[in-house]
C-alpha cells in the first residue's frame, strides 16, 4: 500500500513538473512571438545623417502597418530586410539579426514558400555564421527560382565559408551571367583573391565599386575591400586613396577609419593608429576594430590598455558564442574569432578549444585551417600544425599573413625534426 501511495505521489510530482515546464515554454514562446523590435539609436556620425532620418520614418511606418494587420507579409519582410541593413551599418548584429529573423519567420508562417522571406532567412543564417544552414536554405530556394542572381550570391557565400571553393566558383559564374552588378563583381573579386589572383581581384572589385551609387553603404564597403586588396599587395598609396574617398562619400565610416589605422600601423605611427581605431570604435560595434585597437595599444607600449580591451572582447564574444550554441533559431558562432582573442592573452588551451570547435563545423575552409595551424604553432606543436596548414594553402592564396605564418610553421617544424 505504501509503495502504491509513493508511486502515485511521484507520478503526480512528475506531472506537476511537466506542467510547469510546459507553461513556462508556452510563456516564452508567446513572449518571443509577440515581441516588437524597434530601431535602436545609432552611434556617432551615422546618427546625424539624412539616411538615418529616412530609416526611422520607414521603420515606424512598417511597424504601424504590422500593428494594424499582423498578416501583412509585405511589411513583415520589408522590416526584416531593413533590420538586416541596419545591422550592417551599426554592427549590432546580435539585436538586428534576431529582430529580422522574427519578422521573416512571421512571414513564413503565413506563407511557408514565400521567396523573399526565405531569402531573408538565408541571409540571417549566413550573417550569424550558421553557414551550413544558410547554404542549405539558399539551395532550397534556388530549386524554386533558378534564375535569381541574388540567391546564387548566397550560395557563393555559403560555399566559400564551408570551404567548397569549386562550387563557389561555379555559382559565381552563373551569378554574373544572370546579373553583372556590385554583388556579383565583389564575389568574383573575393574568389580571385582566394585563388591568389590579386590583379584579377582588384580588377573585379573596381567594377563592383563603379556599379554602386557613391555613398551607399554597400558601395563604400566594396571600396574598403578594394583598399584592403591594395594593402595586401603593398600598394599603400592606392589603399589610402580608396579610404579617403570612402570617408568623403560616407563621413565617419568606421571601416574607412580602420583602414587609415592599419596604414598608420604599417608606418609604425601607433599614436595615429590608436586615434583612428578609437574613432572607428565610436561609430560601430565590431570586434575586428576593437582587436585592431588592442594590437595598436600593445605596439605603442600600452599593455594595460591592451589587456583591458582584450578581456572585454573575450567576455562579449563568449556571450555571442553562448547564444550560438544554445539558441537553435539564432545566435552568432564566433569560435574562430575567440581562438585569436585567446591567443592574444596567451591562453593557448582555450584558443585550441575554440579553433577546433570551428574546425568541426567547417573543416574545408582555408581560414579556419589557418587558425588551427596558428594555434598549434603558438603551442609549440609544429608537426600538428602542418596538416591544417596544407589545407589552408590548398587554393594557392597569396594572403601575406597566411604566407608569413606558413613560413614560420614550416621552418619551426623542420628545425624541431632535425633536432
Amino acid at each position: 500500500m505504501k509503495k502504491a501511495t509513493l508511486y502515485i505521489i511521484a507520478s503526480l510530482a512528475c506531472v506537476s513538473i511537466l506542467a510547469v515546464v510546459l507553461i513556462k515554454y508556452k510563456k516564452n514562446l508567446y513572449k518571443e512571438n509577440s515581441s516588437v523590435y524597434v530601431l535602436l539609436p545609432r552611434k556617432g556620425v551615422a546618427a546625424t545623417t539624412e539616411e538615418w532620418k529616412n530609416t526611422r520614418l520607414k521603420a515606424a511606418a512598417l511597424l504601424r502597418s504590422i500593428a494594424a494587420d499582423a498578416n501583412d507579409k509585405k511589411s513583415l519582410i520589408s522590416l526584416a530586410q531593413l533590420y538586416i541593413q541596419e545591422g550592417r551599418i551599426t554592427g549590432n548584429y546580435a539585436y538586428y539579426d534576431k529582430a529580422a529573423l522574427k519578422y521573416a519567420k512571421d512571414a513564413l508562417k503565413l506563407e511557408p514558400d514565400n521567396f523573399e522571406a526565405s531569402v531573408t532567412e538565408s541571409v540571417i543564417y549566413l550573417s550569424q555564421h550558421h553557414f551550413a544552414e544558410g547554404l542549405q536554405t539558399a539551395k532550397k530556394i534556388l530549386i524554386k527560382n533558378p534564375y535569381s542572381s541574388y540567391v546564387y550570391g548566397l550560395i557563393v557565400d555559403g560555399n566559400v565559408e564551408m570551404g567548397y571553393y569549386d562550387s563557389a566558383v561555379s555559382s559565381a559564374e552563373r551569378m554574373i551571367d544572370l546579373r553583372p552588378d556590385l554583388r556579383s563583381y565583389s564575389r568574383v573579386s573575393y574568389l580571385r583573391e582566394i585563388y591568389g589572383d590579386y590583379a584579377g581581384a582588384i580588377e573585379a572589385m573596381k567594377l563592383a565599386v563603379d556599379a554602386g551609387p557613391p555613398g551607399d553603404e554597400t558601395t563604400e564597403w566594396a571600396r574598403i575591400q578594394l583598399g584592403h586588396l591594395y594593402e595586401n599587395t603593398g600598394d599603400l598609396q592606392n589603399a589610402k586613396m580608396q579610404y579617403t574617398i570612402a570617408l568623403n562619400e560616407r563621413p565617419g565610416y568606421a571601416y574607412a577609419l580602420a583602414g587609415f589605422a592599419r596604414l598608420a600601423v604599417a608606418q609604425k605611427d601607433y599614436k595615429t593608429a590608436i586615434k583612428y581605431y578609437t574613432d572607428a570604435n565610436t561609430q560601430v560595434t565590431d570586434f575586428s576594430i576593437q582587436e585592431g585597437l588592442s594590437d595598436a595599444y600593445r605596439l605603442a607600449s600600452q599593455p594595460d590598455k591592451a589587456a583591458t580591451l582584450e578581456n572585454s572582447i573575450i567576455n562579449e564574444m563568449n556571450k555571442e558564442a553562448l547564444s550560438g550554441n544554445t539558441d537553435e533559431n539564432i545566435g552568432h558562432y564566433v569560435d574562430r574569432e575567440l581562438a585569436y582573442a585567446y591567443l592574444n592573452i596567451h591562453d593557448y588551451n582555450k584558443a585550441l578549444e575554440h579553433a577546433l570547435l570551428e574546425y568541426n563545423r567547417r573543416p574545408d575552409n582555408i581560414d579556419v585551417n589557418e587558425a588551427v595551424a596558428w594555434v598549434y604553432y603558438n603551442r609549440g606543436e609544429y608537426d600538428k600544425a602542418l596538416p591544417y596548414l596544407k589545407t589552408a594553402l590548398k587554393t594557392n592564396s597569396k594572403n601575406p599573413t597566411l604566407l608569413h605564418r606558413a613560413q614560420l610553421i614550416q621552418s619551426k617544424s623542420e628545425l624541431a625534426r632535425n633536432n
